[in-house]
């Protein structure tokens, strides 16, 4: 199994490109099961979660490339498994997303409760809720989803908290539903965007994204297109982050800041410079950290991915601050592998009180999670020391080659396979 080993004390200099949106492609992906036809991607991220989606639709039949320069061609055109296996999506819970494409093409789906990071519950309620009312049977059965429809219907959806995956599932299955749905309470974030545009792409009829309420005309068929992922606005927040621990200079490229609105204006609250562009941005930290509450919310709000890495910012502050963390109930597992390192954190529900100006050293740490691994790596950078990071296949689920970037910016890290 590999393992990440840092030797920190080196500031981070240099330009950084980042890469597409795991998050983004991931639905783009299940959304290639909507039609027969040959569906081209751009900018998709050589992660591990990318490639056992690549391996599940596979299964199902479709023909599936995806090269580590970043393009992916699909074709969906003999499936003959409308089933996700256990054994196949036990580490991703984005797994569940062919539950509705399954559903509107194909009218029946078997997929198994999604895995994923320990972080706490992510229910599917919401996703079969909304695919009920749209006149689809789902059951729950040995820890599998089985749904199935003669024909989906629009219908009007209340959802009772903000999802992400659940507007994606429910706006994929509405393309190909029978009359109009509108999505109330829908996700924003610039993902949910990107899936509509490409579904556009595809002759889906789609208005509203990006804002609370979507409005989706269903078709009779959908066709093939090409589409390009949009960068990571996670890897573009934790590489600012990364620069600013360091007291470094590092520019940004091949991201979209205003995707991070919220993050570099926390950013730039304690203390740390920025200066956007149209593509990129700039960050430089030469003085003091300044310790600063955050909140995580759903977007545009300060986003939950984000909350590890800036833990690890926070134990280097001028003092006390406060991370409350509403999205998911046990988020804050990396706090114990920080306090290994010397961090002075203490967790009391679903806030976490972070006291600065504690010097951290190098220490084996395990990774719990895709972000905890990350805000991990970020505390090894600035540690006094060597750190060795073990289960770091959570951080391939959602970095490309993380340690080599960093490396190039200066870092002290190495894999070791």
């Amino acid at each position: 199994m590999d393992k990440i080993r840092v030797v920190g004390g080196r500031p981070l200099s240099g330009c950084v490109r980042i890469s597409g949106a795991k998050n983004a492609a991931l639905p783009a992906m299940a959304a290639s099961l909507l039609t027969p036809d040959r569906i081209e991607l751009e900018n998709v991220p050589y992660v591990r979660d990318i490639l056992t989606t690549r391996n599940l639709l596979r299964e199902m039949g479709a023909d599936v490339e995806v090269l580590e320069n970043g393009t992916a061609v699909l074709q969906s055109y003999q499936i003959h498994s409308r089933e996700a296996r256990y054994e196949l999506v036990k580490t991703m819970r984005a797994s569940i997303l062919v539950l509705g494409p399954l559903l509107g093409r194909f009218k029946k789906a078997r997929v198994s409760l999604p895995g994923g990071c320990a972080i706490g519950a992510r229910p599917v309620n919401l996703h079969l809720m909304g695919l009920e009312k749209m006149g689809a049977t789902c059951n729950i059965v040995h820890g599998y989803v089985e749904a199935s429809v003669k024909r989906l219907r629009g219908a009007h959806i209340q959802m009772e908290t903000v999802t992400v995956t659940g507007t994606e599932n429910m706006m994929m299955a509405a393309t190909l539903a029978e009359g109009e749905t509108i999505l109330e309470n829908a996700a924003c974030e610039p993902e949910v965007s990107d899936l509509a545009d490409m579904l556009r792409s595809m002759g889906a009829r789609i208005e509203g994204d990006g804002g609370r309420t979507i409005r989706i005309q269903g078709v009779e068929k959908l066709h093939g297109c090409r589409h390009r992922i949009i960068p990571d606005r996670i890897e573009a927040g934790t590489f600012a982050i990364a620069a600013a621990i360091t007291r470094g200079d590092v520019e940004i490229e091949s991201c979209n800041p205003k995707h991070l609105t919220s993050v570099l204006e926390q950013l730039n609250g304690t203390g740390v410079k920025i200066d956007a562009g149209k593509d990129r941005f700039r960050v430089r930290c030469d003085g003091p950290i300044v310790s600063k509450n955050v909140t995580t919310f759903p977007y545009p709000e300060f986003p939950t991915d984000m909350q590890a890495q800036y833990m690890a910012l926070m134990t280097q502050g001028d003092g006390d601050s406060i991370i409350t963390e509403t999205i998911f109930e046990n988020r804050f597992m990396h706090a114990l592998e920080m306090i290994r390192m010397g961090a002075d954190i203490t967790v009391e529900g679903r806030k976490a009180v972070v006291k600065g100006n504690g010097p951290l050293s190098g220490a084996r740490v395990l990774a719990s999670d895709l972000r905890a691994s990350a805000s991990l790596v970020l505390a090894a950078l600035v540690a006094r020391g060597e750190t060795w990071i073990d289960r770091v296949y959570h951080l391939d689920r959602g970095y490309h080659r993380i340690e080599e970037k960093l490396a190039r910016l200066g870092a002290d890290i190495e894999r070791i396979r």
